[in-house]
């Protein structure tokens, strides 16, 4: 009769778990849930929004150029390098957004045209813009994320104890008792699925644990990530050349020399 006793014990402490299991899991699916939604729109509002995290041939840096070539601020020649246009010289002529404009303004400081890696490299105030502009935007949306969770307390290591007593006991105890009887076996096995399923759920229950590590870290990535920028799109449309320099600009970083110019300095200086 041992194993009738604990067929009425076991199952329902199994059924009990998985419940408590199952609606956390809602609940983080709709943790989820609401981050995508907020993550969705808040890069239809900035397409720049996430592109950072993107390979380079389609990230924030590209789309910047991209942006400027088709606002005609900025023009790439064979070499891939950037060089301002008339109205890109203009001090007073803006690209509308906080990262175009970082890398308008990084074009302005040089005396000659660059290459995108280049300026990638060695400019660090258009680095600075970048980190900032995202930095700014990873606060605003992780703003919105649940709280960091409690940590255990002597209620959970209680209720952790007393589940790892109750697996021990109800193993000695079918492993001691001899079943007989139809209804005995009956119970001894329901009992025995229902402990392999308590096993079960200790591991659920440390993955779920990581999943709400996931939830509560700031620096988490989201759901979803943003798509490809609608200037790159659009450049590849319309000038298909334009953006295969705009690679080729990315690989380049080293600084360029001119001597040429140097040397015509020097000459002015001697006369």
């Amino acid at each position: 009769m041992m194993s009738v006793v604990l067929a009425c014990v076991v199952p329902p402490v199994t059924a009990v778990l998985y419940g408590s299991l199952g609606v956390r899991r809602r609940r983080e699916a709709r943790w989820r849930r609401t981050l995508a939604e907020r993550y969705a729109a808040a890069t239809a509002d900035d397409p720049y929004i996430g592109t950072d995290e993107l390979w380079w041939p389609e990230d924030d840096v590209q789309a910047c150029a991209a942006r400027l070539v088709l606002d005609g601020l900025v023009t790439v020649n064979h070499r891939g390098n950037l060089g301002l246009t008339a109205a890109g010289a203009d001090p007073e002529r803006r690209a509308g957004h906080p990262l175009p404009d970082a890398l308008l303004a990084a074009l302005r400081r040089r005396t000659a045209s660059a290459a995108l890696g280049n300026l990638l490299v060695h400019d660090t105030a258009f680095r600075a813009a970048r980190a900032e502009f995202h930095a700014a935007v990873r606060a605003r949306l992780d703003a919105g994320k649940p709280r960091t969770p409690r940590p255990p307390g002597c209620l959970t290591v209680v209720g952790v104890l007393l589940l790892v007593l109750e697996l021990t006991f109800t193993t000695m105890a079918l492993l001691d008792h001899r079943p007989r009887g139809t209804v005995d076996w009956t119970a001894s096995v329901l009992v025995g699925a229902a402990l392999l399923a308590q096993f079960l759920w200790l591991h659920l229950s440390e993955r779920r644990g990581d999943a709400e590590a996931w939830r509560c870290d700031p620096s988490a990535g989201y759901p979803e990530r943003a798509g490809v920028h609608p200037a790159l799109t659009e450049l590849a449309a319309s000038d298909p050349e334009s953006a295969a320099r705009l690679r080729t600009s990315r690989l380049r970083q080293r600084r360029r020399r001119n001597r040429g110019r140097r040397r015509r300095g020097n000459a002015g200086a001697g006369v």
